[in-house]
């Protein structure tokens, strides 16, 4: 087989295999490019040396990793990742979507351990499993977002056969797979990149350090590599969708930027299969070009998370008012009306946490609402909590069932957080699992002094190297069987088949998103077509005027009486229902 890696920065690079040694050429054709062809199969072990140098260092696009980051790369038989059941082709218009992390969805934390939990979401009636990255970080046990090796599987979950089992499983279900993939950054532990070619740049700087080098000298074949990596995922393991993170942490001054080209490239992908292959982007900018289509000046992106939405429900549910909520908490409910018709709260306000104006308005006859997904909790919003508390932590599980019915049957295509759907017990903190004893150190204290300057003592805030924090996070799979978790399943599971079973909740017309609301009673109704949702979010019940009679009852947290005569409904405190024709 033919081995190949881009290594411009050397005069010299050689392929050990097992215990042999080749020495590569350059490649005639594609400057920094080296090759050697070499018998190899499936599993062999293999890795690059550069400029003559002692360390032999594992394939930046290798897909395998068995011995971790610093390891060496192992040969993957790719025809053996593809799944050997269809795809179900569900549009990101009719879906659910979940998101799961593999290392907590069990105690296990693996690939066949979580499709073992498959049926649940079936019975659940959501649509996509988004999976968390699954890349190789340091350690076992992580969020996955300090990976290196973009185009690898972590090992302990089950590398790359594991992944291929999952999707196959997934798709055998009836279930579609996004997968969350970073591009803005590596882990600072175990990223070999550097030593083979200008991947980063520092001529911009991140959160993380260098920017990972899109716009510099090189950075055609680094964009490629990116690139590359993300189709693989669609095309060999047969993946429906990507979810990428902190695209606004991408610098990227060239006019082509990278996001257009990976776009352009995923929906060729779609069109070559004729499979509804879909990007979602996490980005804090609130611009809607970042969804508007290429042809319209746009990134072409599928859809993104709308955190707005997040943010004025959360401070409805909650009264929180601290760092970026403040702006959203002095009128919850009607920050909260605004991103249901208008998406963005921010779309050209100002922003105290930000300190200026921030993002663009939607035009909403061009848009459609399934540009965004609505959520009331995520891995970053429940994790980044200094105690990783979920919402069923603070609030009833009738504000619970509240949010529930905002998330899904508003207009946004809607995602749930693992373990939301029952009001899961178990907090998911934040944990880590650093070899390297100074960055373990490192990452305690950083964590601690960042929670220290909001009030928490540093006892207080769980230490992410401790083995028990990971523990702390696994889903508790008894909980679904016991109250309040079974009703509040049982709620969940009801208005995911609403929405999967009416039409109105899946109409992508934001303009005809209807909103009403009462800040100082605490209710708001909103209307999609014939579909009526009342939530009260008041420690009383309310008597909400509709607007119309001659609907009925089609679901409801707590017992509601049919609409009177002047199609008014009286709705018990902390709960929701949805009316129909």
């Amino acid at each position: 087989m033919q081995f190949e890696v881009w290594a411009p920065l050397t005069d010299r690079v050689a392929l050990r295999l097992g215990q042999a040694e080749h020495g590569m050429e350059r490649d005639p054709d594609r400057p920094g490019w080296w090759v050697v062809r070499a018998p190899a199969g499936d599993g062999d072990r293999y890795g690059f040396r550069l400029g003559g140098g002692p360390q032999v260092r594992p394939d930046p696009r290798g897909r395998r990793l068995p011995d971790g980051p610093d390891g060496l790369s192992a040969v993957v038989d790719t025809a053996s990742l593809a799944p050997q059941a269809p795809p179900p082709g569900i549009r990101l218009q009719d879906a659910v979507l979940y998101e799961l992390h593999v290392g907590t969805f069990t105690p296990e934390g693996t690939f066949d351990a979580a499709a073992a939990r498959l049926p649940h979401l079936v019975a659940l009636g959501v649509t996509h499993v988004e999976l968390m990255p699954v890349c190789p970080f340091p350690g076992r046990h992580g969020w996955g977002y300090d990976g290196v090796a973009p185009w690898a599987v972590h090992e302990p979950y089950g590398g790359p056969a594991g992944l291929a089992r999952f999707v196959d499983a997934a798709h055998r279900a009836g279930l579609g797979v996004v997968l969350d993939v970073v591009h803005n950054h590596l882990g600072p532990s175990g990223n070999h990149l550097p030593a083979f070619g200008p991947y980063f740049t520092d001529a911009h700087h991140t959160p993380w350090g260098a920017a990972v080098n899109l716009d510099g000298p090189g950075s055609d074949e680094v964009r490629a590599y990116f690139l590359g990596s993300a189709l693989a995922w669609l095309r060999d393991y047969g993946i429906d969708g990507l979810r990428l993170d902190a695209v606004h942490a991408l610098a990227d001054g060239r006019a082509l930027t990278f996001l257009e080209e990976l776009s352009a490239a995923v929906d060729a992908l779609a069109a070559e299969t004729g499979r509804p292959l879909f990007l979602i982007a996490e980005s804090d900018a609130c611009d809607p070009r970042t969804t508007a289509p290429r042809t319209a000046g746009g990134l072409g992106l599928h859809a993104q998370w709308n955190d707005d939405f997040h943010h004025a429900l959360h401070c409805v549910l909650t009264g929180e008012s601290q760092g970026y909520y403040a702006d959203f908490a002095q009128a919850p409910l009607a920050a909260l009306a605004k991103t249901m018709t208008r998406v963005f709260f921010h779309d050209g306000t100002w922003s105290s946490f930000r300190e200026r104006t921030h993002g663009r308005p939607v035009d909403r006859r061009h848009t459609p609402a399934h540009r965004f997904l609505g959520y009331a909790q995520t891995h970053d919003q429940v994790g980044n909590r200094a105690q990783g508390d979920r919402l069923a932590a603070s609030v009833s599980p009738g504000l619970q069932a509240c949010a529930a019915a905002l998330v899904l049957a508003g207009p946004f295509v809607p995602m749930l957080f693992m373990g939301e759907e029952w009001g899961a017990g178990s907090p998911w903190q934040y944990f880590t699992d650093h070899p390297d004893p100074d960055l373990a150190r490192a990452v305690r204290e950083g964590r601690r002094r960042e929670f220290a300057a909001h009030g928490w003592r540093p006892e207080e805030v769980p230490d992410p190297q401790d083995p028990a924090t990971r523990e702390r996070s696994c889903l508790d799979w008894a909980e679904p069987e016991r109250e309040p978790h079974a009703r509040l399943l049982a709620w969940y599971r009801t208005l995911v088949a609403l929405r999967r079973g009416h039409p109105d909740l899946r109409d992508p017309d934001l303009a005809a998103v209807r909103v009403a609301y009462d800040e100082e009673r605490r209710w708001l109704t909103f209307r999609r077509g014939d579909i009526r949702v009342v939530v009260n979010a008041a420690p009383e019940p309310a008597t909400v005027a509709l607007g119309r009679n001659g609907v009925r009852v089609l679901a409801a947290w707590e017992e509601v009486p049919h609409p009177d005569a002047n199609g008014r409904v009286r709705v018990p405190a902390e709960s929701a229902v949805v009316l129909g024709p």
